[in-house]
């Protein structure tokens, strides 16, 4: 019997199924770790202990300092999408709609994703390495030891910042986006008017659009600052615990932003 669990212990199906169970175990552990620190900050959100200055100074680099990079990636991908649709909307006689394909992609979708992909990049990798420099340099341990609460002063003015600034952002972002999609529309579209681009923006766009817009951005810019604050708290071991914890919340993001777009997506469209 013994000789026959070594066997098997040694198979590649073996190895695949504990591999798989252990990340399995580390999700839900990182998962519940999350969920934990989130009602610690709205428990401080509510007894409204919040730190003006921490607020002000996150949530300027949240929507300030990212605001470059964001506008150059939504816009770009608005010129691409346009650049691609423009001639064949023309060819087949749906000059008129240009304008409410694109917009309706920016508003809906890519704008706030875009925008998404942007923050992780800059923002939630910094955030996630800030406090992995903390954790690794022992300043947490200090803070604790003092009886100062982390999530009040680490997680609270960082999470508060993203929920608030995200919508900014993307509104911002998706301005500039649709903007953007119409100069392109018509250089690669002789036929299409900047008046019959303009027209064509509201024709499919409601309000109810825009709302949604936002409150997904809220939740984006949330999550983001939450997950990566929560996988640089967690940090150990020294400079690679560092990257590790930094790469690890930019992956954790991702994941998170597609899963809370895929649910919005089924509440609101399906």
């Amino acid at each position: 019997m013994a000789k026959l669990r070594f066997y098997i212990q040694q198979t590649i199906t073996y190895q695949l199924a504990l591999m798989f169970s252990r990340h399995v175990k580390e999700f839900l552990e990182t998962f519940g770790d999350i969920v934990y620190r989130f009602l610690q900050v709205i428990k401080f959100i509510l007894s409204f202990q919040i730190n003006r200055k921490q607020l002000m100074e996150q949530a300027s680099r949240f929507a300030v300092d990212s605001l470059p990079i964001t506008l150059s990636i939504v816009s770009m991908t608005a010129i691409i999408l346009a650049m691609q649709i423009a001639p064949e909307m023309v060819k087949q006689g749906g000059k008129d709609y240009i304008g409410m394909l694109v917009s309706l992609t920016m508003v809906r979708e890519i704008g706030v994703i875009m925008s998404g992909f942007a923050i992780i990049s800059m923002i939630g990798s910094s955030q996630a390495s800030e406090l992995a420099t903390m954790r690794v340099t022992e300043q947490i341990d200090a803070m604790e030891v003092l009886k100062v609460s982390p999530f009040k002063y680490l997680f609270l003015p960082r999470v508060l910042a993203g929920f608030i600034m995200m919508p900014f952002v993307v509104i911002v972002a998706s301005t500039i986006g649709i903007l953007a999609g119409g100069i392109t529309a018509m250089t690669a579209a002789k036929d299409v008017t900047w008046l019959c681009y303009i027209t064509s923006v509201w024709q499919g766009l409601y309000i109810r659009d825009i709302n949604i817009m936002l409150l997904k951005s809220a939740c984006f810019g949330g999550a983001i600052s939450l997950i990566s604050s929560s996988c640089g708290y967690d940090a150990q071991g020294g400079a690679k615990g560092v990257g590790i914890a930094t790469t690890k919340a930019v992956v954790l993001s991702f994941v998170a932003i597609v899963i809370i777009d895929c649910i919005f997506a089924v509440a609101f469209y399906f």
